[in-house]
């Protein structure tokens, strides 16, 4: 009786397949030492940075402390790569930790290797630098966006892919309707997600929208006062008409009306009879509101 084992070679399982060393996405001849599958140190110069990095901006302070803790702790969680060819890897997710590596001196670091196309490498470096690096919000806004166009995906699919809620994923979305000038301040954290939130707020009404982000910056307005600002502007937009048996305002005042509004962070009315005469009725919600605008008018 012939003691040979039976081949394995039917009946493997796709995942098996593509673990063996043998079904590389490399041919034999370029597969190097390493195999798919692997924990290896592998030399940093062999190794390329991520084409579809979310992250646009990393904090050098913040490089240079990891660096020094990489020197003296070494790297606790290794980065991820796919191979791209003999000696040739490409990052999937870690770029922190390979740019700080770099700047500590490290000739190798260590390596999870594995399989990934191009969508999976983009998809998966936007999920490990959201849940890991806490991207800005408008990069997430940005790679949200860009998972949608380039992988054709709903915002409910896109939700279920990184573990959100399709109505914070669709609030990140909106920030990308902003004026630039506002998503450069969120960028820069001049303004917070809940001020760029609040801007939103006047639709797209850009010059209020750019004039508000001023008095932010200069002011240091909190996000409750843009709320404050902006509802104002809204109701001022309603009701600048006044009822239906006095005169439409003219654009001058209307506009006034507007500028006002801005100024107190409330609703203001102007109202005159076809005899030119009338009121300006300020709104206040409470006493402390009440304190706050009469502060402003002294």
């Amino acid at each position: 009786m012939s003691s040979k084992k039976p081949t394995r070679a039917l009946g493997r399982g796709l995942d098996a397949i593509l673990q063996s060393p043998e079904t590389d996405i490399t041919a034999n001849d370029i597969s190097g030492n390493f195999v798919v599958g692997a924990i290896a140190e592998i030399d940093i110069n062999h190794i390329e940075t991520n084409p579809f990095q979310p992250r646009s901006d990393f904090d050098e302070m913040q490089l240079r402390e990891l660096a020094e803790s990489i020197k003296s702790q070494g790297i606790i969680q290794p980065v991820t790569v796919r191979k791209m060819g003999y000696e040739k890897y490409q990052l999937i997710s870690g770029e922190r930790r390979f740019r700080a590596s770099k700047l500590a001196g490290l000739k190798k670091i260590p390596c999870y290797i594995r399989l990934a196309n191009d969508e999976q490498m983009l998809e998966m470096a936007l999920i490990e630098n959201i849940h890991r690096q806490d991207l800005n919000a408008l990069e997430v806004a940005f790679s949200y966006q860009r998972l949608i166009d380039e992988l054709d995906l709903t915002q409910e699919k896109l939700s279920e892919k990184v573990g959100k809620n399709r109505s914070t994923i669709t609030n990140f979305l909106r920030l990308l309707k902003l004026p630039a000038e506002v998503q450069v301040a969120l960028r820069d954290n001049l303004i917070s997600m809940g001020h760029a939130r609040a801007l939103l707020g006047l639709g797209e009404n850009s010059v209020m929208q750019k004039k508000i982000l001023k008095k932010i910056i200069d002011k240091g307005l909190s996000v409750r006062q843009v709320e404050q600002i902006v509802r104002g502007l809204n109701d001022t937009e309603k009701g600048g008409g006044g009822t239906t048996s006095s005169p439409k305002l003219e654009e001058k005042y209307l506009e006034a009306a507007k500028e006002l509004s801005y100024k107190y962070g409330t609703k203001i009315a102007m109202k005159k009879n076809n005899k030119g005469k009338g009121n300006i009725v300020i709104s206040f919600k409470d006493d402390e509101d009440l304190d706050r605008i009469l502060n402003l008018l002294k």
